[in-house]
């Protein structure tokens, strides 16, 4: 639950950019935050799970089925909206 308002918190730095995705329907996952989105590139769940070993963090579009559509891992908090932005609405 921390790791979600931790995640939560960096969104808050852009909230423009957050809510251009459609972001909504936000909840706690273990060691992160899973959300849906309405966007340009995708539309559907999207996961940010803390890596606590490598103090990274991993995000994953997720197809209907709930299966990866797309991951990018290695991602450090300063980049995390870019990041999620690039595979939700911007190329």
């Amino acid at each position: 639950m921390e790791m979600a308002k931790y995640i939560l918190s960096i969104f808050r730095t852009q909230p423009m950019i957050v809510f251009s995705w459609g972001f909504h329907d936000a909840y706690p996952i273990h060691n992160g935050l899973r959300f849906s989105v309405n966007g340009y590139l995708h539309q559907g769940e999207v996961e940010v799970v803390y890596c606590e070993g490598a103090d990274l963090f991993k995000v994953n579009t997720l197809n209907p089925d709930g299966s990866i559509k797309q991951q990018v891992t290695d991602v450090y908090l300063d980049c995390l909206v870019r990041v999620i932005d690039g595979m939700v609405e911007t190329k």
